[in-house]
């Protein structure tokens, strides 16, 4: 028998690197941020030529906090903290009548009752997370889209309502927009109106397939024409994602058509610019939308953003 030894010193030892304790802190429990202080407005009217609204609006407040039950430390170690995130969103019913206004209903009710599953509540705006947060809303998507089809499928005389669904998930300064159809987001920041979604119409098909140059060019039946919504007879469905960086100063208006086909860009920003409160603001674009001809519903949403003690 042949018996081989070695010293402990000749041993090469291996250790596994150091881990970077400040990156995996601001991935598990994130960065600490300024505070945010948020103010909300929100608004709808049928418009001068309608009888129903098919227009439907929601802002939603979830929040995180603990309770401290038994304990032997001082009442003073443990100070009260309760994160706080918000949904906005807006819904204009296609389909006619009744059947419209039930289908931008149906939308936000299931995104309620979907949300209400949802078991992650951290939100960092990493690579990582950005793609989870997209594949996450597509799937609310088409879980909606399938809901309003079944319940249309159910009824005959509901096939083919739709609706469309803009909106936003805001956590701290990071706000995550999703968008099928053709109402609208936008951020209002230092004077500069900016358009956050692309219309999902023929009319901009066309402009994107080089047939035509502008939407003013295109019949106003391409303009009102959707290619996407939730329900309705279309099959396929575009669900169109985006992260924005907030900072102080900053609104968010989510609005359905009723008020873009009323005015111009230029003068909701000109709107914009008497910084009234949320929701003076919304009566003041509700206002001009219906002084314009009020031709649709119209449904205005405004999230303000400023930095909190």
């Amino acid at each position: 028998m042949v018996v081989t030894t070695s010293r402990i010193e000749d041993t090469q030892w291996f250790r596994p690197a150091k881990p970077d304790y400040d990156e995996l802190s601001a991935k598990y429990f994130g960065e600490e941020t300024v505070p945010v202080q948020t103010e909300f407005g929100a608004l709808s009217h049928c418009g001068l030529h309608r009888t129903n609204n098919e227009d439907h609006y929601s802002v939603v407040r979830r929040y995180r906090a603990r309770d401290v039950l038994l304990t032997n430390m001082p009442k003073e170690a443990y100070t009260g903290h309760r994160d706080e995130a918000y949904g906005m969103a807006v819904a204009d019913g296609i389909g006619g009548a009744a059947f419209g206004e039930l289908a931008s209903m149906l939308a936000l009710r299931t995104c309620w009752e979907l949300t209400g599953k949802a078991f992650k509540w951290h939100f960092n705006p990493s690579p990582t997370e950005l793609a989870e947060m997209e594949e996450a809303t597509n799937v609310y998507m088409h879980l909606i889209h399938q809901r309003i089809q079944t319940e249309a499928r159910a009824q005959g005389e509901y096939r083919g309502m739709g609706t469309t669904l803009t909106g936003a998930l805001t956590m701290g300064w990071d706000a995550f927009i999703f968008h099928v159809g053709d109402s609208r987001a936008y951020l209002y920041r230092e004077g500069t109106l900016h358009r956050l979604t692309k219309d999902q119409t023929l009319a901009e098909s066309m402009v994107a397939a080089g047939l035509i140059n502008s939407v003013d060019e295109a019949a106003k039946r391409f303009r009102n024409t959707l290619v996407s919504c939730l329900g309705g007879n279309l099959h396929e469905l575009d669900v169109e994602t985006s992260h924005v960086e907030l900072r102080a100063g900053d609104r968010l208006l989510f609005c359905t058509d009723g008020l873009t086909d009323m005015i111009s860009e230029t003068n909701i920003a000109t709107i914009f610019e008497k910084k009234a409160s949320p929701q003076e603001t919304c009566q003041s674009l509700v206002d001009a939308a219906l002084a314009a001809g009020g031709r649709d519903n119209v449904t205005v949403v405004i999230g303000a953003y400023s930095s909190g003690q």
